[in-house]
């Protein structure tokens, strides 16, 4: 699959897919307590972007990438990846507890245009470790997305999303990246979160795609659910976060489709 850089009629309907999703993680976060499920997490998500959006959300039955077995399809709307669950964690019916960290994840489709983003979230009140590490996160998500423009190399942003992390002594996941953008769900490129300076592809104008770091307390290692085939957690059981945005390259520089209201990145 080639890269497909967006015109300005489609940056458009990105815009509008993106902060839909913004807007469900907005929405979301007042009822992230101690006590709730994240099957009603899920629920509330659902019927927002179903009802109230006027939407479609992404993941339910978003097709494993192993098969075509439709029991294997994603069963749910978003993702929530708790504590050590690195990514693809499926809404279940055990209570949250006090002290989790939570990743929330949610992809919604607008008019045939997705928009992809999660956001940490922390459960009552969590041990300062589990805070460090959610705003080191935040952190490799956000000096990513200021080096975004035309000419950049991609390992050069692998390269400083690794550089980061890693000065904090956390590990980088490597067997998920950020991903090309738009009509497609998924397409190039492939977006990796570690890297070498001057390697990788050029950012071009049009260029739409997610940054979507996953850092580990721990080692990087992970392991894939094999009952489920989707929740991907730590090997060492330590923490991991992960934050993600939707992007598209400009002239000069980078628009944040995904963007919340509490948030400055520039």
């Amino acid at each position: 699959m080639s890269i497909i850089l967006k015109t300005p009629e489609e940056f458009a309907k990105m815009r509008v897919a993106g902060k839909l999703a913004a807007d469900v993680l907005e929405m979301i976060g007042p009822h992230i307590k101690p006590g709730v499920t994240t099957n009603q997490i899920n629920d509330i998500c659902h019927n927002y972007i179903t009802q109230v959006q006027q939407a479609i959300p992404a993941p339910l039955n978003y097709p494993h990438e192993e098969g075509v077995n439709a029991q294997f399809n994603f069963p749910k709307s978003v993702c929530t990846s708790i504590n050590h669950v690195v990514c693809h964690g499926i809404p279940n019916d055990k209570p949250l507890q006090n002290g989790d960290i939570v990743n929330v994840d949610v992809t919604v489709i607008k008019d045939e245009y997705h928009g992809d983003t999660s956001k940490m979230f922390i459960v009552g009140d969590a041990k300062p470790f589990a805070k460090k590490l959610i705003a080191i996160t935040q952190e490799c998500l956000y000096l990513a997305i200021r080096m975004v423009k035309p000419g950049v190399k991609l390992g050069d942003i692998g390269f400083a999303i690794q550089q980061h992390a890693e000065k904090n002594r956390y590990s980088v996941v490597r067997e998920y990246c950020g991903h090309g953008i738009g009509k497609i769900f998924h397409e190039d490129p492939q977006i990796l979160h570690y890297g070498k300076k001057d390697t990788g592809i050029e950012i071009q104008k049009g260029m739409t795609f997610t940054i979507e770091p996953m850092i580990n307390m721990g080692k990087r290692d992970v392991k894939l659910n094999k009952v489920d085939n989707w929740t991907v957690i730590t090997k060492d059981h330590s923490l991991s976060a992960q934050w993600e945005h939707t992007l598209g390259v400009t002239d000069n520089g980078v628009e944040v489709f995904t963007l919340r209201s509490d948030e400055k990145i520039f």
